[in-house]
């Protein structure tokens, strides 16, 4: 393992087999300033991971020796919520970026990639996870059975607390301050991840999958597909 500090500088972790590769991200890194930590496989990642609990992001690829980047990736989601997670897919492989995203993601950069891109990404990822993202000085929202607390970064429902990754908590912000209003696709990619973002727009339909999948009950979704167009969230619903 290699470990690099910058007191007070969000903790980065490489995990990437390719040491060319790693060490390109790594001095992009540091140039930034950030605080980088390397792992050149999926079992030293994740011991990476637990010894470090404070490391903001990992950058992930999908390709590792070992347990590959999906398990990683999904042992990662379910230990640390609140961890940002980017996937560094290989071009064309449309399955790795949708599989990944699924399975708890945030995002993903196809390689090769510019510095630029690289940095742009992360920047995205870290105002998602330094909620909030609107400038508002409301900190507790509430609608129907939900309620976001914006300092806690925790979503409640009916007191049960929902985990949700910090992509889909910045989605639910989006939502609980535009309720019963259809946003489109568009708008929730430049509301949630930047108008710089590079990707593909399908990145928001994988996360709306995955917060209605974690909030819907028998009797409701939640969130409305409004076709051609975007999603409409109700929190307070009644029934008929």
């Amino acid at each position: 393992m290699n470990f690099l500090e910058v007191k007070n500088m969000p903790k980065i972790l490489i995990v990437e087999d390719e040491e060319s590769i790693r060490s390109f991200i790594k001095v992009n890194l540091i140039r930034h300033n950030y605080t980088v930590l390397e792992a050149a496989s999926g079992e030293e990642a994740i011991e990476l991971a637990n010894k470090q609990p404070d490391i903001k992001i990992a950058l992930l690829d999908v390709m590792l020796p070992g347990i590959d980047g999906f398990a990683v990736c999904q042992q990662l989601r379910e230990t640390y919520p609140q961890l940002g997670i980017i996937m560094l897919t290989a071009k064309g492989q449309e399955a790795d970026k949708i599989e990944g995203l699924a399975l708890g993601a945030d995002d993903y950069i196809v390689k090769p990639f510019s510095p630029q891109e690289l940095m742009a990404r992360i920047a995205a990822l870290l105002r998602r996870i330094n909620l909030p993202i609107l400038n508002d000085p409301i900190k507790l929202l509430t609608t129907g059975s939900f309620s976001l607390n914006l300092l806690e970064k925790k979503l409640y429902k009916n007191d049960t607390e929902i985990n949700l990754t910090p992509t889909e908590l910045a989605i639910f912000n989006l939502f609980m301050h535009n309720e019963n209003i259809a946003l489109s696709r568009d708008n929730i990619l430049n509301e949630v991840w930047g108008t710089d973002y590079f990707g593909d727009i399908k990145v928001v339909d994988v996360n709306i999958r995955r917060i209605r999948k974690k909030i819907a009950d028998n009797e409701h979704t939640y969130i409305e597909s409004v076709w051609g167009y975007g999603y409409r969230f109700q929190g307070d619903v009644t029934d008929e």
